[in-house]
């Protein structure tokens, strides 16, 4: 059996027992969040300590072109500087912050995270809608007890609107959907208080968006599976304190855990689909903002429960943010028993685009542990990337060859597109897209500023990741030239007063001369002299092999 696990897996982190304080900012269509958190070490556990919200819409784009409108940008970027503020005065130790469908379908998108960038020092990453339904997942799985039962997650965004199916194990279902409270209010609704053709045909619309990933959620129940429907986000927690004020008379402390069943809901949408939106506005309950915005939300909810069969929603105050809290820590090696099974996420969607690609797993596995060891011989002397870039490293190891799938011709270049679209859950879209890359310039030309995937990184340090480590990755594919393990190991002897690197490589067979994969070295190192300012010098060693471990 291979040991596929690799290093980066398997070594625990070492956290440090002081609390630690960290912040989340969640850039949705509707509203920018931050939640910053109390993270305990050793339950491993985090409080609530400070929230922030400011309604910016950036679903509201311009309708010709798509694009994020000048006036909001500033606005957002200016509430993003607030919320620095805010989580420097609480003594944050940093700031993750992710932006959703409004970003991700803007074609202005990238420029507007690179302004942010630029001016504020914050790095926003992009996340797939289906990343965002994992991390939702942590998020509800860090606040609700799940008791080993199925249940299915909905959260309704501004611009998307997120199906989970899960348990205390998994998640079975990760699906994202292009319906929103925001998006489906602007495209749909022109009328006020809504005509009865344009409330048909929103709710029509909404159905037949939801179908789909209705579908994929009831596939994956198994026999005699009831499971019990959450709901998260704005529009749910509105509907859940208009519901609690009309019954009870009081807004609960606390929302999570608040149940109101499909026959009240579709008695309130009833009610909001006669109202005029300054009428919705006098509610009691209602927020600020969320009157014009509320009855698609509530429609989307109302046709999700019809679909799937729900009779009854349960409100959880956690999501998206709460879930960006969860993956930090999983990736911080804080969470080491309940959710232990997601810190392997990365690795498992990897070795999942693997299989499908039919990549040689024997083959490629070996090609990572030779750049991984050349990563670590060369790191502090060569180059100082850590953790991230060597897991970036890796997966692109593992994955360099899966062009192969379409054609041997330009391989390469059909490796940096599968990667790029296969859904690579765990990672960002910066990080997707620097693996691709990485992958892609493990053969032929090195990267070039006239390549529009090269182009695609938005920083000069994104483009030294890439540059560098498809240097190494290089090396690695050259040193099982001939695929069949004929390298055992390979020792990295820099002298920097020469600007040399001695590559000491040691045959699996001593009888072995290596001579192809010594050929290769020689034919391939010049982009890795280029990269790194040395010269190469590759020799074959018939001694023991060294423990470099």
């Amino acid at each position: 059996m291979l040991n596929l696990v690799s290093s980066w897996e398997s070594i625990p982190a070492q956290p440090s027992k002081q609390h630690r304080i960290i912040a989340a900012i969640d850039l949705g269509t509707n509203s920018l969040h931050m939640v910053v958190v109390k993270i305990d070490p050793t339950l491993p556990a985090f409080s609530i300590i400070a929230k922030e919200k400011e309604t910016v819409r950036l679903g509201d784009r311009n309708l010709t072109t798509g694009e994020l409108k000048p006036e909001i940008v500033k606005k957002a970027i200016a509430a993003l500087g607030r919320f620095q503020e805010v989580a420097k005065t609480i003594n944050a130790e940093t700031i993750i912050a992710v932006a959703t469908s409004a970003v991700r379908e803007a074609p202005n998108g990238k420029d507007f995270l690179h302004t942010i960038e630029t001016e504020l020092g914050l790095s926003v990453n992009l996340i797939s809608g289906q990343e965002e339904a994992r991390r939702i997942y942590l998020g509800v799985l860090s606040g609700m007890e799940f008791n080993n039962q199925p249940h299915m997650i909905i959260d309704i965004g501004g611009g998307s609107t997120e199906l989970i199916l899960g348990d205390s194990h998994q998640a079975r279902t990760l699906t994202s959907t292009k319906v929103g409270a925001v998006r489906l209010t602007s495209e749909l609704i022109t009328t006020d208080p809504i005509s009865t053709t344009e409330f048909q045909y929103l709710q029509a619309y909404a159905r037949g968006m939801l179908e789909r990933s209705v579908e994929e959620i009831l596939a994956n129940l198994e026999l005699g599976e009831s499971p019990r429907l959450v709901g998260t986000a704005g529009t749910i927690e509105t509907l859940a304190m208009i519901h609690a004020r009309e019954k009870s008379g009081v807004i609960p402390t606390t929302l999570n855990g608040y149940q109101f069943s499909l026959q009240d809901l579709q008695e309130l949408v009833n009610r909001l689909r006669k109202l005029s939106n300054s009428e919705r506005a006098e509610i009691p309950g209602m927020p600020e903002k969320r009157p014009e915005v509320i009855l698609a939300g509530a429609v989307i909810l109302q046709e999700a429960m019809t679909l799937l069969g729900s009779e009854s929603v349960t409100v959880c105050e956690r999501s998206l943010r709460e879930g960006v809290i969860v993956d930090w820590m999983l990736t911080h090696g804080l969470i080491e028993d309940k959710l232990r099974y997601q810190s392997s996420v990365r690795e498992r969607n990897v070795l999942k685009l693997a299989d499908k690609y039919h990549i040689n797993l024997e083959y490629s596995d070996r090609v990572a542990k030779f750049a991984e060891s050349l990563f670590d011989q060369t790191q502090g002397t060569l180059h100082h990337w850590g953790t991230d870039e060597r897991q970036m490293l890796w997966a692109a190891a593992i994955l360099h060859n899966c062009g192969h799938y379409i054609s041997h011709s330009s391989h390469h270049k059909h490796s940096y597109y599968l990667i790029r679209n296969g859904e690579l859950l765990g990672y960002t879209e910066t990080e997707i897209e620097i693996i691709a890359n990485i992958a892609r310039y493990h053969r032929k030309s090195p990267p070039k500023k006239k390549h529009e995937n090269y182009q695609s990184l938005l920083t000069k340090q994104q483009r030294q990741i890439v540059s560098q480590l498809s240097a190494i990755l290089r090396l690695a594919v050259a040193l099982d030239r001939r695929q069949i393990g004929a390298v055992a190991q390979v020792q990295c002897e820099y002298y920097p007063q020469l600007n040399q690197v001695n590559l000491l490589i040691f045959p699996t067979q001593l009888d072995d001369d290596c001579d192809l994969e010594l050929w290769s070295l020689n034919y391939k190192k010049g982009v890795f002299e280029e990269e790194f300012g040395v010269k190469l010098v590759a020799s074959l060693e018939k001694s023991s092999i060294p423990n470099l471990s």
